[in-house]
């Protein structure tokens, strides 16, 4: 998993609430196990009209979106149903931070095994940020995991809290398979006492 510390890009605001991982994703792009192709489905709903063509009113179709890293959204983020692939679909498309409010549970822990941080921020914090969001090109926002601050184009600061073990897996680029590899020598330490007790195993 790459390491997340600090990320600076810019971020695009979806205001809409409830935005549930149905809309991140569409079911028909469930079909696949690739992690990688899923940011062309990204929010294909409302980024495509029904002809295929692009829907200039999205956000991440304008071109001041189109590279966006950071997505300040409405409250209650990734609910619905618990696929994996709405955070691929977001890092795919290059997304690494989504700031908001809320988050469901299971959207919310998906993110920090895939490498993306998901931010909880007050009301009043995500407003300032849904200002900044909408300077376009010039909405440039810097997260800073170390220091747990979101800077502003202005020189304004958002602190925000994490969970310390949570924050040390992205830091250090720890999924579940690599947190299982830090334990390795213990592993083969066991698994070789068993065998010379237990030979036939």
């Amino acid at each position: 998993m790459e390491k997340f510390t600090v990320l600076e890009g810019v971020a695009a605001p979806m205001k809409l609430v409830n935005v549930d991982t149905d809309m991140i994703i569409p079911k028909q792009y469930l079909k696949t196990i690739q992690r990688t192709g899923l940011g062309k489905g990204l929010f294909s709903e409302m980024r495509y009209l029904d002809d295929g063509a692009e829907n200039p009113a999205f956000v991440l179709n304008q071109p001041a979106y189109r590279s966006s890293k950071i997505l300040v959204a409405g409250d209650n983020f990734g609910c619905g149903s618990s696929r994996e692939h709405a955070p691929w679909a977001l890092l795919d498309f290059g997304i690494r931070c989504v700031i908001s409010t809320s988050f469901a549970d299971i959207f919310y822990n998906n993110c920090f095994k895939n490498g993306i941080l998901p931010i909880v921020v007050s009301k009043d914090d995500l407003d300032k940020l849904f200002d900044d969001a909408e300077r376009g090109a010039n909405a440039t926002l810097t997260i800073d995991l170390p220091a747990q601050e979101i800077r502003g184009p202005d020189g304004g600061v958002v602190k925000f809290e994490i969970d310390p073990f949570r924050k040390r897996c992205l830091v250090e680029g720890l999924d579940d398979i690599g947190l299982t590899l830090q334990k390795a020598p213990a592993i083969d330490q066991y698994e070789a006492a068993k065998g010379a007790e237990q030979p036939w195993l």
